[in-house]
């Protein structure tokens, strides 16, 4: 049975985010334009994130005034109440700018440091998904209903699909192309989508076998991390490791290890900036 408090943090978190996926898909500017970039020239943030994130934490701030906040456009205060929303009010932005579809709006709740409750909401895809801590993982879209969701059964790593993100930053980047260039053939394919959050949310809904990325925020994983945990996927970073920025990782149970694995032969997690390390053994 749901914890009641789980319970409406869920429901405030869907309810958040579908209102701003409805403002960014409704409110897109035919004129829309970079508003300031972060880590680098090509790391963006437009007027819409911003006015995503706002509406998001009023929406939440009017029924749960305690809590705390951590945006990625700076939403960042303690609150009392031992709850903080985790929020990317626009995850996929360069897609977004673009006008391509793969973007979403991601909030989760944390209770004492733990991930009790997310969702993500692909307003382009009219899907969204969610998912509380014990509970599940469910969606909605094209289909009748609310769908249950499970991860895909796990294949042989040669035949898996696996997703990937690459970084803004010119020397990480180029070292991620290494990584995915020495995975490919190890591999069914690659995908790059652009959304973090729905790559997660993919994984949960057993479209990929498992995804990979270095250089991850809280708030790029914290809904997508507990759906697909909450689908039977299993999620961590390197080796005996939490997902984090230095490498995050979610699969079906199968691939999840031999996919873990390889990354950390082949220094997923470095940065770039030095010599890249040798695999075991070599």
């Amino acid at each position: 049975m749901t914890d009641p408090l789980h319970a409406e943090l869920l429901w405030l978190a869907r309810e958040a985010a579908r209102r701003a996926g409805e403002l960014l898909r409704d409110g897109r500017p035919a004129d829309l334009a970079v508003a300031a970039t972060k880590s680098s020239p090509i790391d963006v943030v437009t007027e819409m994130d911003i006015a995503a994130e706002k509406l998001i934490t009023t929406t939440i701030a009017e029924r749960r005034p305690e809590d705390g906040f951590l945006g990625e456009e700076g939403a960042s205060t303690e609150g009392s109440s031992g709850i903080r929303w985790v929020i990317d009010p626009l995850d996929g932005t360069v897609n977004y700018l673009y006008g391509l579809p793969s973007w979403s709006v991601s909030i989760a709740a944390e209770q004492d440091g733990e991930t009790v409750a997310g969702a993500v909401v692909a307003p382009m895809r009219g899907e969204a998904y969610h998912a509380v801590r014990g509970g599940g993982a469910y969606a909605t879209g094209a289909w009748a209903g609310e769908r249950r969701l499970t991860c895909r059964p796990s294949p042989p790593l040669d035949q898996a699909l696996v997703s990937t993100g690459f970084n803004y930053v010119t020397e990480v980047r180029t070292h991620q192309a290494d990584v995915a260039r020495r995975l490919i053939p190890l591999l069914r394919d690659i995908r790059r989508g652009g959304s973090a959050a729905i790559d997660l949310c993919d994984v949960a809904a057993g479209r990929l076998d498992g995804y990979f990325e270095r250089g991850l925020h809280p708030w790029d994983l914290a809904a997508g991390d507990l759906i697909a945990r909450e689908a039977g996927a299993l999620t961590g970073g390197r080796p005996g490791r939490r997902p984090s920025y230095e490498l995050a990782v979610a699969a079906s149970p199968g691939v999840f290890g031999p996919l873990q694995r390889l990354l950390e032969d082949f220094g997923a997690w470095h940065d770039g900036d030095g010599p890249s390390p040798h695999p075991r053994g070599a």
